[in-house]
């Protein structure tokens, strides 16, 4: 994600934005915090280069993108509902997929069969399609 009127990421994909960013001293990065699935993946597309704001760790994905609108940070990398929440702009890396994984012996807590039902209610399931969500 980046300021939506920023020339430098304009006619980019992901890839070559992340490419041009890293390697402009002038566009600051705000990263993810270290073993993070995000900061996995970025560190993995990065490589050895460590582009400037690279050491500014921002602990989830509205952090990343706080950094970016206050402007501290011009680009870093977060889900694209945020993005959209806070009107940035957005170049789509990769699908992610979100795993919820129940221990046997704690379905039955209040919590967890109230989170499971949220799931299956139609409702709930056609506003996370709207925020972009495909739900299997």
């Amino acid at each position: 994600m980046y300021q939506r009127d920023d020339p430098r990421f304009a006619g980019l994909d992901a890839h070559d934005a992340i490419a041009k960013a890293s390697l402009d001293p002038t566009c600051l990065m705000a990263n993810r915090n270290a073993r993070s699935g995000t900061r996995i993946l970025i560190d993995h597309l990065l490589g050895e280069a460590r582009p400037a704001g690279y050491s500014h760790q921002a602990r989830s994905h509205n952090a990343v993108a706080v950094a970016i609108v206050q402007q501290p940070a011009d680009w870093g990398m977060a889900i694209e509902t945020v993005a959209q929440r806070c009107g940035l702009g957005f170049l789509p890396l990769q699908a992610e997929e979100y795993d919820f994984v129940i221990r046997a012996r704690r379905f039955d807590r209040p919590a967890v069969r109230h989170f499971v039902t949220l799931l299956q209610d139609s409702t709930i399931r056609a506003e996370l399609a709207r925020m972009g969500f495909a739900v299997v």
